[in-house]
C-alpha cells in the first residue's frame, strides 16, 4: 500500500480519492477547509481489477481528509512526504486564476521536489487557444485568453522542471466534464432546464460539435500516468468519447431522463455581455466563448492506445450527471 495525495476535493479529486482507495491505497486528501469526498459521487462505473481499464465505487473510508494551504510549499511537502504520487485536482475560482494559481502551482513543483512523488496535474485545452481541427497533444499551446496563459505557464514551469531533473511529471487535460457534481455552461444553463421541461439557453454554437470528458475518466487517466514512468514528461487527453453539439447532448439527456423533448435556444453574445456586468461568472466566460461558437474537439487518441483506457460512454456520463443534478435538487 503506498501513499497518494490529492489536492483538492471537487469531482476529479474526489473521483481519484475513491478509486485509489478502493484498490487499497492510502490517500491523503488536502482541502483548505479539510473536506472530502461524498460517497457515492462521481467515478461510480464498476471495477475490473485494473486502474487502467477499471473504475470503482469507494465509500470516503480509507481517504485522510487534512486542512491545509496547498500554496505553501513547506506544509504541503510536510503532507507529502513519503508519498509516490502527488496530484494536482484543486480548481481556484474562476475569476482568481491569475492571483491564485502561481504560487500553488510553483508549491507543487516545490513538493514534488522535495518530496520524490510524481506530480500529475489535472488540465484543460485552455491553453491551446483558439484552433482549426481536432486538438491533441502534440497541438502547440497557442493561449488567446488571460486563463488559457495561466494554465500554459504552469505546464511550461513543471516541464522545465521535469527538463531540468528536479521533478517528474506529466499533465493530464480533459474538455467540459459531465458526471455528478460537475460545473459547465452547459449543466449549469440547459441541462437543468431541461430536465424540468423547461427551455435552456446557452451562448454557444447549438449545432457544433463538442467534447465533453467524463470526470471519472479524468481520475482513471491520473492515476494510471502516475503509475507508468513511461508516460511522464508530456501532456495526455483524457480519454473521451465522439463530439456531440449542444443540442444532441441535450436532446439525449432528456430522453434519457424520460424528461419532455429538449428545448434549447442560443443566448445572444450581447446577453452574456449584459449579464457579465452584474454577475462575475457570467463576465468571466466571455474571454472563453471561442470554445463555445465553432467547433472545439479533443482527440484522445494517443491515451487510449497507450493507457489502455476507453472512454465511458457518453449516455452514462449523462445518467450520473442527471442523477447528481436530481439529487442535489431534492435536498
Amino acid at each position: 500500500m503506498s501513499l497518494h495525495v490529492i489536492v483538492g476535493a471537487g469531482p476529479v479529486g474526489s473521483a481519484t480519492a475513491r478509486l485509489l482507495a478502493a484498490h487499497g491505497e492510502q490517500v491523503r486528501l488536502i482541502t483548505r477547509s479539510g473536506s472530502g469526498p461524498q460517497s457515492g459521487v462521481g467515478g461510480s462505473r464498476p471495477s475490473d481489477g485494473g486502474f487502467a481499464r477499471g473504475g470503482g465505487e469507494a465509500g470516503v473510508g480509507g481517504i485522510e481528509c487534512v486542512a491545509a494551504d496547498a500554496s505553501d510549499a513547506e506544509v504541503l511537502s510536510r503532507h507529502t512526504e513519503g508519498a509516490v504520487a502527488l496530484y494536482s485536482c484543486a480548481g481556484p475560482a474562476y475569476h482568481r486564476w491569475p492571483t491564485d494559481w502561481p504560487p500553488m502551482g510553483a508549491a507543487l513543483v516545490r513538493t514534488a521536489e522535495v518530496s520524490g512523488a510524481v506530480l500529475v496535474t489535472t488540465a484543460n485545452l485552455y491553453g491551446y487557444g483558439e484552433v482549426d481541427g481536432p486538438m491533441t497533444e502534440e497541438t502547440p499551446l497557442r493561449p488567446n485568453s488571460v486563463k488559457g496563459q495561466v494554465r500554459a505557464k504552469l505546464w511550461e514551469d513543471a516541464l522545465a522542471a521535469h527538463e531540468a531533473g528536479r521533478i517528474r511529471t506529466a499533465e493530464v487535460r480533459g474538455s467540459d466534464y459531465l458526471g455528478a457534481r460537475t460545473v459547465s455552461p452547459f449543466s449549469v444553463m440547459v441541462l437543468p432546464k431541461v430536465l424540468t421541461g423547461g427551455r435552456g439557453s446557452m451562448p454557444a454554437d447549438l449545432d457544433a460539435p463538442h467534447s465533453w470528458t467524463y470526470v471519472g475518466d479524468v481520475a482513471r487517466t491520473l492515476i494510471a500516468v502516475a503509475a507508468d514512468e513511461s508516460t511522464w514528461g508530456r501532456p495526455w487527453h483524457v480519454p473521451t468519447p465522439e463530439a456531440m453539439s449542444v443540442r444532441a447532448l441535450a436532446t439525449r439527456a432528456a430522453e434519457l431522463a424520460g424528461a419532455p423533448v429538449a428545448r434549447v435556444s442560443k443566448m445572444p453574445a450581447v446577453a452574456l455581455r449584459l449579464a457579465g456586468l452584474f454577475n462575475r461568472d457570467a463576465r468571466e466566460m466571455i474571454e472563453t466563448q471561442y470554445q463555445r461558437q465553432r467547433p472545439f474537439v479533443l482527440d484522445s487518441t494517443a491515451a487510449t492506445v497507450a493507457l489502455g483506457i476507453e472512454p465511458t460512454s457518453t449516455d452514462e456520463a449523462l445518467r450520473e450527471t442527471i442523477d447528481g443534478i436530481r439529487t442535489q435538487s431534492a435536498t
